[in-house]
């Protein structure tokens, strides 16, 4: 949990960002991190460094040789702030004329990932902080931040993401990181999962999927073979914006993975049309932006579903993606439930039928102030190719421990350990939810009783119309 002085910290730094001159929130992020990662670069070299010295001999392929020494943040960070900016901004002759900041980028094109997955990203960046004043500024107050293990590293950067406060392009917002937590935690990663979300933004269901490991399993690090799946195999992103790229993989970066895969492409184009059958668990809150046209689409979703709106044609996807026993938790508008298109009652079909649909969660539609007012669900199912719904459970959610205006304001009341234990127990007959009634605020419907309704998954109508009322 991020502390009193390190948030104060990063409210500085962002208020400096502000009275500088840059005011969008994503690019105060991204200026943010580029800082924080010439920092980490520095840093990782210094280790490398002592630990050549110990041994007397000398560090294997340096990140900075010494021509570059000064674009190094413990030798810039000393400079007077004209002299800072011009590393920033002036090409130096005597090092094939580049910046710190060019340098950095030329370090993702190294083969041997020694920078990180975060540089591999850099291509398209740009660096926007205005002033000599502004940088000296930021280097400065970001020096003094203390982040000398994994935990205060990813504080920070969550605590710093969740000051998006606008609404995203494309129908992107951020997940609340409660709502995130309560589907990891329901759907409980194994330590053989590979996990993706095909539209990951800043990561952050990547991000509490490791974090539930690292507080739920630590002993599985003890594994060296699992280091090595958790670091490189277990965690894929798929983005198509470049800026959330960039900041997923420093948010990843910041909280222990090192290596994840992160991908930069639109997931419903042609160029992902390769991903079939290689995933165990998917977690995801795709954007709901409208329609596309059928060209811009990957084929064999349309063979599954034929429909030009995004939140079908990503579920339709994520069948695609996994493998058969793989399962899925994934928020959609609530549409989705009670559409009456063919496309939609087509998709639930497959949903039930085909495949086994394990439970609804119906969330109120203050859960994404004040990013939107959208009514969502979060949808559970697990790919099966031959059927396999029995019942399908439902929760009615009425609060998530925050008040559901713009403000969104902590409260005591939150229906999220109830659903967390009831959906883990709800196959039990002594947890009772076999006999709980549809008037209550989770129960189970019967395949056959969905199928009877032309396969309607809306809670409400669920309640009364499957009741004759």
């Amino acid at each position: 949990m991020i502390t009193g002085e390190l948030k104060s910290q990063v409210d500085k730094i962002w208020e400096s960002f502000w009275t500088g001159g840059i005011a969008n929130p994503l690019t105060v992020i991204e200026q943010f991190t580029f800082l924080l990662f010439l920092r980490r670069l520095d840093e990782r070299q210094q280790l490398e460094e002592k630990k050549a010295n110990m041994i007397g001999g000398a560090v294997k392929a340096p990140l900075y040789n010494e021509a570059h020494q000064r674009f190094r943040w413990h030798t810039f960070k000393n400079n007077d702030p004209e002299t800072m900016f011009a590393l920033f901004t002036q090409p130096q002759v005597d090092v094939d004329n580049l910046t710190v900041f060019e340098h950095m980028k030329q370090l993702g094109q190294n083969e041997d990932g020694r920078a990180g997955i975060f540089a591999k990203y850099m291509k398209g960046a740009t660096f926007m902080i205005p002033t000599p004043k502004l940088l000296d500024q930021v280097v400065q107050m970001i020096d003094k931040i203390q982040m000398d293990d994994r935990d205060t590293k990813g504080d920070l950067y969550e605590y710093l993401l969740s000051k998006i406060a606008t609404a995203g392009r494309n129908g992107q917002f951020r997940t609340p990181r409660h709502i995130i937590q309560m589907m990891v935690e329901m759907m409980q990663p194994t330590q053989a999962d590979t996990l993706c979300d095909p539209a990951c933004g800043t990561a952050g269901f990547l991000v509490a999927a490791g974090e539930y490991v690292h507080q739920h399993h630590p002993d599985w690090f003890h594994e060296p073979s699992f280091n090595e799946h958790f670091n490189r195999d277990m965690f894929t992103g798929i983005e198509f914006d470049s800026t959330m790229l960039r900041i997923a993989a420093m948010n990843l970066q910041l909280h222990g993975i090192d290596h994840p895969q992160l991908i930069g492409r639109d997931a419903l184009s042609e160029a992902n049309a390769d991903m079939r059958e290689q995933f165990s668990l998917i977690l995801a809150n795709p954007p709901f932006k409208g329609s596309l046209d059928y060209d811009s689409v990957e084929s064999s979703l349309l063979k599954t579903v034929k429909t030009k709106k995004t939140e079908l044609l990503f579920l339709s996807l994520m069948l695609r993606m996994l493998k058969v026993g793989g399962r899925c938790a994934v928020i959609i508008p609530d549409g989705v439930l009670f559409g009456s298109s063919n496309a939609h009652k087509t998709l639930r079909q497959t949903l039930i039928e085909k495949n086994k649909l394990e439970a609804i969660i119906s969330m109120p539609s203050g859960v994404f102030k004040p990013y939107a007012g959208v009514s969502t669900a979060i949808v559970i199912f697990t790919k099966t190719n031959n059927g396999g719904t029995d019942n399908v459970w439902f929760y009615d959610m009425q609060a998530d421990g925050f008040s559901l205006d713009d403000k969104r304001i902590p409260i005591k009341d939150s229906n999220i350990p109830d659903i967390i234990q009831r959906f883990q127990q709800r196959n039990h007959d002594q947890n009772g939810e076999q006999h709980r009634s549809r008037t209550e605020q989770s129960f189970l419907v019967p395949f056959e009783e969905i199928k009877g309704n032309d396969w309607d998954l809306s809670i409400n109508r669920i309640r009364y119309k499957l009741q004759g009322k």
